[in-house]
């Protein structure tokens, strides 16, 4: 190898920003958190943090939403790329060459030989099991669609079939309702509202089949804000703390 056009390198440095924002600074990616490459964990969650901020500072900006919003960027991403840190240095160890480590890359082995170990390993590198907090629907703090990535379900509507994330194009949040519509004309000038049916199983990475919500509130960025079990309960104070208090 000779003339070599660039050179880089990278190690298993790894930090994190102690507050993703400051005042009208806000840091996402390489600013936020940096470690090893391992499994590109960090171009995945890097992304998710732009998406997360992207469209809470629209609303802020635009004057639809308190400045508290952008308070959320901080809680929700930090302590998901605290754990990527440490995933992130535990696959480093592996590397390394001597009897012990060739042992542990044995056992390793055999774990992700079987399916659950793999999913959770899979789900975790790709960022699909991502698990923000976002309080809680009618369904209680712990429904599992809370806070993950919407399923991209095929719907059935009145004007033919539609795929959740094409729903998403526009950047606004929308209103699932699988159990008859539900009314939120005060929020209709920033929430879309789709009555539609859904004949298949619910089912999250990791988490597996989820029992079907009679409605669910979806986010800009893909994520669940809200879920409805058989009533409306929360849905107003959901739809008042991510999308701000209605115009009179």
């Amino acid at each position: 190898m000779q003339s070599p056009v660039s050179l880089t390198r990278f190690t298993d440095t790894a930090r994190q920003a102690a507050s993703y924002r400051k005042g009208r600074i806000l840091l996402a990616g390489d600013a936020a958190h940096i470690h090893p490459p391992e499994g590109g964990q960090g171009l995945n969650i890097g992304v998710q943090d732009a998406v997360n901020r992207g469209w809470k500072l629209a609303q802020v900006v635009r004057g639809m939403a308190p400045e508290t919003l952008l308070d959320t960027y901080h809680a929700e991403p930090h302590p998901i790329a605290a754990r990527v840190l440490r995933n992130t240095l535990a696959q480093v160890v592996p590397r390394r060459d001597d009897d012990r480590t060739n042992a542990l890359r044995q056992v390793l082995g055999e774990l992700l030989a079987m399916d659950e170990p793999r999913k959770r390993f899979a789900a975790m590198q790709s960022g699909l099991d991502v698990h923000y907090d976002v309080g809680q629907g009618d369904g209680g703090p712990g429904h599992p669609l809370l806070g993950r990535r919407m399923p991209d379900l095929d719907l059935v509507t009145p004007d033919g079939p539609v795929r959740v994330f094409s729903l998403l194009h526009k950047a606004r949040p929308v209103l699932v309702t699988l159990g008859g519509p539900i009314d939120i004309a005060p929020w209709a000038d920033r929430v879309a509202a789709l009555a539609a049916r859904y004949e298949g199983t619910w089912e999250l990475p990791v988490a597996g089949p989820v029992a079907a919500p009679t409605a669910v509130l979806v986010r800009p960025d893909g994520d669940v804000a809200w879920v409805g079990v058989g009533t409306h309960a929360g849905l107003t104070d959901a739809l008042t703390k991510w999308f701000g208090v209605p115009m009179a």
